[in-house]
């Protein structure tokens, strides 16, 4: 089942996407928290804007250098245990959305990701029994500010400004993970090919490692990591991410001065 979350220019709606990618079927309530029931009414995704299928109410869970070749682009040892870092809900943005570069930044790169949605409230999972915890998953752009990253140390300001957490373009609930395709491209030029099948740690062990520290809670998002090729992305261009089973995610960059007002994901962002 893919859910999407849309708007026609009033309050944000979600609904269920059939497999072309071309047509949603209306539902009531929030799928995370409440019983859904179809409306009755459909939509063309081309008649509607896409959302972020999700704002997490609470956190994103991102991880580091989960994919060896990544890591030893980045001149970085793979760690022995998975890298944990946490990126606010407000840096979320949805398909189309504007990622805003801001002036004191000098160098951003994209980061074709699969993220995890959490399903339900959890503690303690065991990696044998994570998929019971996961809702679903989604595809994200994982924008970092390199210099950023180099300077302060840590990745809170790198990973986690306004807009730099692109996610979309729905929910799919049903789609074995174990070996999935991963691009990006920038302008239409590819830059990313990688597949899951080659994390460093498992989904299973991401949300056993991540649970262990802190609760997970419904929403809740996990980045799970990106593949070699990662690169710099300007003003004025468009990066294209896309995980197999799921589709594609673009977004323009662009910088802060010809964005005007600080950006905002959306209405609930």
């Amino acid at each position: 089942m893919r859910i999407c979350r849309f708007t026609t220019g009033d309050d944000p709606r979600f609904g269920l996407v059939d497999g072309a990618g071309e047509k949603i079927a209306e539902i009531t309530g929030d799928p995370l928290y409440s019983r859904i029931e179809l409306t009755g009414e459909t939509h063309l995704v081309d008649d509607v804007r896409l959302l972020a299928p999700v704002i997490p109410r609470s956190k994103v869970v991102a991880v580091g250098r989960n994919y060896a070749d990544h890591a030893r682009e980045m001149g970085n040892e793979v760690p022995a245990e998975p890298m944990l870092f946490l990126i606010p809900n407000t840096s979320v943005c949805g398909p189309g959305d504007p990622v805003v570069i801001p002036s004191f930044v000098s160098e951003v790169s994209y980061e074709v990701e699969l993220a995890v949605i959490i399903g339900r409230m959890c503690k303690d999972v065991a990696a044998e029994d994570a998929r019971g915890v996961i809702f679903g998953y989604t595809v994200a752009n994982d924008v970092t500010a390199r210099d950023l990253q180099r300077g302060d140390g840590q990745w809170a300001r790198a990973k986690g400004m306004d807009t730099f957490t692109p996610l979309g373009p729905w929910i799919e609930t049903d789609l074995d993970v174990t070996d999935v395709r991963l691009t990006s491209a920038v302008d239409g030029e590819t830059r990313q090919d990688g597949t899951t099948a080659d994390m460093v740690f498992t989904i299973g062990q991401l949300i056993a490692h991540a649970s262990a520290a802190f609760t997970l809670l419904p929403g809740d998002v996990l980045l799970t990591g990106t593949p070699a090729g990662v690169g710099r992305i300007t003003a004025g261009q468009r990066c294209e991410v896309t995980v197999e089973g799921i589709g594609s995610l673009t977004n323009p960059f662009v910088a802060a001065e010809a964005a005007g007002a600080d950006p905002v994901a959306d209405d609930e962002g």
